[in-house]
């Protein structure tokens, strides 16, 4: 199906190194490069940079 081509599955993990991870989906076509958005970690209580990994 096209569900997966176009919108992939992804892992945002966080920077801070808590291993704390989103997971979300991404247009590939309007965001080619991996994101970098900053969200709430949970574990650290304040809001960081999660980067996305494969």
């Amino acid at each position: 199906m096209a569900r997966n081509d176009v919108r992939p599955i992804i892992k945002l993990r966080s920077t801070a190194g808590t291993g704390y991870t989103y997971v979300t989906r991404k247009n590939r076509r309007n965001d080619p490069d991996r994101m970098v958005l900053r969200k709430f970690d949970p574990v650290v209580r304040r809001h960081v940079e999660f980067r996305e990994e494969r």
